[in-house]
C-alpha cells in the first residue's frame, strides 16, 4: 500500500472513531445538560438577606440549633411557637430556589453551625421549568456544602408539597421528591420526612381546608400537620 493510501485509511479510521465516540453518549445524560435552566438572579434578595444579617447584630442567636431554611414555606411557617422547646432560627426567604440558598449559604446555613437542619425549597424551583434533575442536584450541592462543614449535622428534608395552585406541577413534583428520598436512604445525616401526603384529602387532592385563600400556602391547620410529623423526628435528632 503506497504511503499515500496508508495516510487516507489512517485518517478514515480516526474520523470513524471520533464519530462512534460522539455518538456513544447517553441521549438522556446530554439532553439534561443542555435543558438546565439558567437560576433568577439572587440579588433580588439582597434586603431579606440583608434583615437576617441586621437581626443577628442586634440579638443574640443560637449556635448549634435547629435551622430551619428555604422558601416561603418556611418563612411563614410560626417555627418558634410550633417549637418553643428547641433554639431555633427560622431563615426562610420568599420565592427562593434552591439556587437562592445555595447564593446565600454562608450568611443563612454556615454563620449558624447548626446541629439540626430543616429544609424545605424546590416548589418555586419546579414552578419555573425547572427538571427534577436540576433541582435534585442543587439541593445534592446544598447537603454535601453541609456535610463538608458540619460532618455531624443532621439534614431533614421536607419533600415539595401538593398545593392547588400548582397541582399541574405535581406529577414532576413527585419524581423530584422521589430522587431526593432515594438520596436520602443513601446517606446516614439525610433524613426524608413526609410532610406531603398529610396536606391530601381523600380524593387524592389537596385539601383546600388547609392552605389559604392562594392555594398555595399553608394556612394554621396545615402548619398544624406538618408540625404533627416533624415533632417526633425532632425529637429523635436533637441530641
Amino acid at each position: 500500500m503506497s504511503t499515500n493510501k496508508m495516510k487516507k485509511f489512517r485518517l478514515l479510521l480516526i474520523l470513524i472513531f471520533v464519530g462512534v465516540t460522539l455518538f456513544s453518549f447517553t441521549p438522556g445524560r446530554y439532553a439534561s445538560v443542555q435543558s438546565l435552566l439558567e437560576d433568577p438572579d439572587p440579588t433580588r434578595f439582597k434586603d431579606q438577606i440583608s434583615a437576617f444579617t441586621d437581626w443577628d447584630q442586634k440579638n443574640s442567636f443560637p449556635l448549634h440549633g435547629l435551622l430551619f431554611v428555604g422558601s416561603s414555606s418556611i418563612r411563614l411557617w410560626p417555627t418558634y411557637q410550633a417549637f418553643p422547646e428547641y433554639p431555633l432560627l427560622n431563615r426562610g426567604f420568599g420565592g427562593a430556589h434552591i439556587s437562592d440558598v445555595l447564593y446565600y449559604y454562608d450568611r443563612v446555613v454556615k454563620k449558624y453551625q447548626p446541629q439540626l437542619i430543616i429544609f424545605y425549597a424546590g416548589d418555586n424551583d419546579v414552578a419555573a421549568g425547572k427538571k427534577p434533575e436540576q433541582v435534585f442536584g442543587d439541593f445534592r450541592k446544598f447537603f454535601m456544602l453541609v456535610q463538608t462543614d458540619f460532618p455531624r449535622t443532621n439534614v431533614v428534608f421536607l419533600p415539595i408539597k401538593p398545593s392547588i395552585s400548582r397541582w399541574k406541577f405535581w406529577e414532576i413534583m413527585q419524581k423530584t421528591n422521589q430522587m431526593i428520598k432515594t438520596y436520602a436512604a443513601e446517606n446516614k445525616n439525610l433524613y426524608f420526612t413526609d410532610t406531603a401526603t398529610v396536606l391530601l384529602g381523600a380524593d387524592g387532592k389537596p385539601d383546600p381546608g388547609l392552605f389559604l385563600d392562594d392555594g398555595l400556602h399553608l394556612n394554621a391547620q396545615g402548619y398544624n400537620r406538618w408540625n404533627k410529623v416533624l415533632a417526633p423526628i425532632l425529637a429523635k435528632l436533637h441530641l
